[in-house]
């Protein structure tokens, strides 16, 4: 599933905002200040912005990440309902509007469609291999596949992308986190794990290819 990062600097939106997404069966990160969200972006498919932030407010946020070359879908909550105002922050890349107060189900109709829009995968499927991205779970010629958290998100991660290689301290920070304090040999160990699931070898890979002096891809069909 699309990782949704929520960004308010109020607990209670983040509380409600967070049991209605996770309902929906997505998974979300969270940040209360511009600061500690500009870490998480990288890691999100979909970023809910308020305007009103501390340290670096919304709509800066979204000129930096389109500044940098993301194209994640970005909604913005705001008590701002001028046409002056909305328009400047289309002008930076924000995608959608919802006015506060709202409703937590206009919100996640409006994620819904902005997903909708980038056509962001719910099933992959290549070969005999089937990844339910909604349902978190992937089968090998009908098998269910027994995997942890974190080899089906580093599957996902590489699989959404075929062909693209994804160096170690790339992949480290979008399943891992910035924050975590351990190495890209983490990255390496499950990488050997998760092959071994799939009947891959690093000789005669079916899907993941290791990349010399960068990382890993998913091969293309």
């Amino acid at each position: 599933m699309p990782n949704i990062l929520i960004v308010d600097d109020d607990p209670a939106i983040l509380e409600i905002l967070r049991a209605y997404l996770k309902a929906e069966g997505h998974t979300v990160l969270e940040a209360c200040d511009g600061y500690s969200a500009r870490e998480q972006v990288p890691r999100a498919d979909l970023a809910i912005l308020d305007w009103m932030l501390p340290g670096v407010s919304g709509v800066d946020l979204a000129r930096e990440a389109r500044a940098s070359g993301l194209t994640l879908p970005i909604l913005m909550l705001t008590a701002r309902g001028e046409e002056e105002d909305k328009l400047r922050g289309l002008d930076f890349g924000v995608d959608d509007y919802v006015v506060k107060p709202f409703s937590p189900r206009e919100v996640v109709a409006r994620v819904r469609a902005l997903l909708r829009r980038v056509g962001v995968q719910e099933e992959i499927a290549v070969g005999d291999l089937r990844i339910d991205l909604r349902g978190h779970s992937a089968s090998l010629s009908g098998e269910r596949l027994e995997l942890s958290k974190l080899e089906f998100d580093l599957l996902s991660a590489l699989a959404q992308h075929p062909g693209m290689a994804w160096p170690r301290e790339r992949l480290l920070e979008r399943v891992w986190g910035s924050d975590f304090p351990g190495t890209e040999r983490v990255v390496d160990v499950h990488i050997t794990g998760l092959r071994k699931k799939l009947g891959d070898t690093s000789d005669t890979p079916r899907f993941i290819e290791t990349v010399r002096g960068v990382g890993y891809r998913f091969r293309e069909e």
